[in-house]
């Protein structure tokens, strides 16, 4: 069975949480009404709600231990658990399909009347700071009666500890279930519950995500329109993308509509990963066919595979690879993706007579440093560690100069275009400063291009001073998309449309040192 979708209402009011519902109702199969929330006065109206609502209801009243708001004690819990149980209509639709109580939460009297009033039991265990193991002995354990759903929800500290939930969730048969892995770890166990066996998964709206955003909730939206929740089956086909701390990716959105435009039964998701060891290892648990490679792993994976494309060899740095039967195989579409945007942004073929400064000197900026070779332009990297500017520079025969103030002419020199490869300035909307514009001390004099890499925000603090300059300037959103656009060819073997045909595959070569 796919897995229901949860909803999350953390509203201080009953009528707050009604409106949240209703706007989400289409995205969603349950509500849980978390009472821990409400404000006092409030709390005395829970009976009323699962017939206000008019879908299936979770009565949660989280202790704060568990990650929940509800301080007053467990006297006043189990009243608040009574009251909320109490008077069953007939019509069973007008009471609490579930509620959950916790692994220590004895009470008798109030499990008898769940069973009485066809109220299933949510058995749970939070850990909300460490992972959980044995997780099937300790499920078995948790079903006092045989009837309850389990549910162990933790906080891996390590992608690695999300790999040993999906192979724990392997031996839990004959019993529904819920298994969720919290925080920025946790997403692939939102999104491939499927996979978990899991009885449902939990999100949270837009509007108040910021109470659960410890938790790593997704929003219903996004769960079903961007990762296709409800067309994820065992026959599905897993991509990604992983990096670290990989807090902002538009990847996501980019491939799975692709699979959707296609009728592929694929979905692509985010892999937060520390290593990217990590991240291979838990490609083959979940036997995930391939996966873009962002920051910091881009020149790191390289010890990882056994084939490489001739640009990624060119390069030294990698951003695809896919596993084959000889192992793990490399690609570079940066390079062409930025080659791409480049033309389009200048409205160019090539970079002839150009003087281009590139800023920055790790995976992206060899990629740029790449395209602009084979665009036929010159440039200067300019880097903090200088000997990493020098070494890159070399193999190309650009000139190289440190990033600071001591460079200001010769970034005057290298001014028809300036292309920004650095993550600084990433998720920064403040004004610019030294922490988040990597040019803080160069002045704009408005001749110059200037291309940042960086797409979210659409408007870094770099470029919003080369804006107010006059400079022509553009992020990187439509890099993102031509490189997208080649992964996508060399994930499915397709074109990702008609308008973005993408030329055959590279040669391939065994890895060698460069």
């Amino acid at each position: 069975m796919t897995p229901k979708i949860c909803l999350c209402l953390t509203g201080s009011t009953i009528e707050e949480d009604l409106a949240i519902l209703d706007k989400y109702r289409n995205w969603i199969d349950i509500a849980e009404l978390r009472v821990d929330h409400l404000s006092k006065d409030e709390r005395l109206q829970i009976r009323k709600f699962p017939a206000l609502a008019g879908l299936p209801c979770i009565l949660t009243i989280r202790r704060t231990i568990d990650g929940g708001n509800f301080s007053e004690g467990e006297a006043a819990r189990t009243l608040l658990f009574a009251r909320g149980l109490a008077f069953a209509d007939q019509d069973s639709r007008k009471n609490f399909a579930y509620v959950d109580f916790e692994e220590d939460f004895q009470v008798p009297s109030l499990q008898d009347a769940a069973f009485a009033f066809g109220t299933r039991i949510i058995r749970s265990y939070h850990d909300m700071q460490n992972p959980v193991v044995n997780i099937a002995e300790r499920m078995k354990k948790m079903r006092i009666t045989g009837y309850e759903i389990p549910k162990i929800a933790c906080m891996p500290h390590f992608l690695t500890d999300v790999q040993v939930m999906f192979h724990e969730a392997r031996s839990l048969s004959g019993f529904e279930h819920i298994l969720c892995a919290m925080g920025p770890y946790g997403l692939s166990t939102r999104v491939l519950a499927e996979r978990l066996g899991s009885f449902l998964t939990y999100t949270s709206p837009a509007e108040t995500a910021q109470k659960l955003s410890e938790l790593g909730h997704i929003d219903p939206v996004q769960l079903n329109e961007v990762y296709n929740f409800r067309g994820i089956d065992a026959k599905t086909k897993i991509w990604g993308i992983t990096g670290y701390p990989l807090t902002i990716t538009q990847s996501p959105q980019l491939h799975n509509a692709g699979y959707r435009k296609h009728g592929m039964n694929s979905v692509y998701i985010p892999i937060r990963a520390e290593h990217i060891s990590e991240a291979l290892d838990f490609a083959c648990e979940l036997d995930i066919t391939g996966l873009s490679v962002t920051i910091p792993h881009k020149e790191k994976v390289l010890e990882e595979l056994q084939t490489v494309s001739a640009s990624v060899g060119e390069i030294g740095s990698c951003n695809t690879i896919i596993r084959t039967n000889e192992g793990w195989r490399g690609f570079n579409t940066d390079a062409g993706g930025l080659t791409e945007a480049l033309k389009e942004f200048l409205n160019v073929e090539n970079l002839r007579h150009k003087k281009v400064s590139i800023i920055g000197a790790g995976g992206a900026a060899r990629a740029a440093a790449y395209a602009v070779r084979q665009m036929r332009g010159s440039a200067c990297i300019f880097n903090r560690t200088v000997s990493r500017a020098r070494f890159l520079a070399e193999e190309y025969n650009f000139k190289w100069a440190p990033l600071d103030e001591s460079s200001i002419s010769k970034l005057e020199r290298y001014s028809d275009l300036i292309i920004q490869t650095t993550s600084v300035g990433m998720g920064r909307e403040d004004l610019p400063s030294e922490e988040n514009d990597p040019l803080f001390f160069y002045n704009f004099h408005g001749h110059e291009a200037v291309y940042d890499i960086i797409y979210s925000p659409a408007m870094t603090p770099l470029l919003t001073r080369a804006k107010e300059a006059g400079c022509l300037i553009s992020n990187g959103l439509s890099m993102l998309q031509y490189q997208g656009y080649m992964q996508f060819k060399i994930f499915t073997g397709v074109d990702y449309d008609e308008q973005h045909p993408t030329v055959g595959a590279e040669s391939i070569s065994r890895k060698n040192s460069r």
